[in-house]
């Protein structure tokens, strides 16, 4: 064999690699670019069949498991609707939490907060009682007390916890627009028991009521007057025992 005979080259890139001559030492060849791109098309080939692969394994977007994790772009037809199905149900509650949030505030203030309510009434009544010395008397006996000692509650109930939740009341407007507010609730004291009768007026244009009568009666004494507004007016017109003597 020559000894200046040379290897012949392989038809493949990855063969070709060094050349040999007699009586020198392999030369290196210029190595191509080939295993570089060969190891990026594997690479991107592998990234898309495993995007590919895991995008067919995920779990189908329910209306109950949807969580907003898998893009818009990447939900079925389907899964849309499930999605939006969710979403405008998640906006329904917040509304009606909103509406309910609106009612129970607008019912605590016309009930308990403001100063024309049922509430406010009853509870500005009961302190007029508790501070007026005759009112203490009738309900205490004689002598010094507390305004604590009286308690003041609303129709009797079976149970003892609940007799204050109802307040006996009406509302009437008479042939001019004035407003009549009528009340009656219960007061308890040491050694007695009575009722407290309440009537107010509010005229129209005016903003909160006005006391016309507020009396205590205790059984087997005589009613007590706190604000008599209507014999005063009696008193003024001179009429009396529904007779004009002037």
């Amino acid at each position: 064999m020559a000894l200046n005979s040379v290897i012949p080259k392989s038809s493949s890139p990855v063969a070709s690699m060094f050349v040999f001559r007699a009586g020198s030492r392999p030369a290196a060849v210029a190595r191509p670019f080939v295993h570089h791109t060969v190891r990026q098309l594997n690479s991107s080939t592998a990234l898309k069949e495993a995007t590919s692969s895991s995008s067919s394994r995920r779990r189908s977007v329910t209306v109950v498991n949807d969580t907003g994790a898998v893009p818009w772009k990447q939900l079925s037809l389907g899964e849309k609707a499930a999605r939006t199905t969710q979403q405008t149900f998640n906006v329904g509650l917040v509304l009606v939490g909103l509406g309910l949030t609106g009612a129970v505030a607008t019912v605590l203030w016309l009930e308990v907060f403001s100063t024309d309510s049922k509430t406010a009434i009853f509870n500005k009544s009961a302190d007029l009682v508790r501070k007026d010395s005759k009112c203490l008397e009738l309900l205490a006996g004689e002598g010094f007390h507390n305004k604590r000692e009286i308690s003041a509650f609303g129709e009797p109930s079976w149970s003892r916890w609940a007799r204050n939740r109802t307040i006996a009341s009406r509302l009437e407007k008479d042939r001019a627009g004035t407003e009549h507010l009528h009340m009656h609730f219960y007061v308890e004291g040491p050694t007695a028991k009575g009722t407290v009768q309440v009537h107010m007026t509010r005229r129209p244009g005016e903003k909160d009521f006005e006391y016309r009568m507020l009396a205590l009666d205790v059984p087997g004494r005589s009613r007590h007057y706190l604000v008599d507004a209507e014999a005063k007016d009696q008193l003024k017109h001179g009429k009396m025992f529904g007779i004009r003597w002037n």
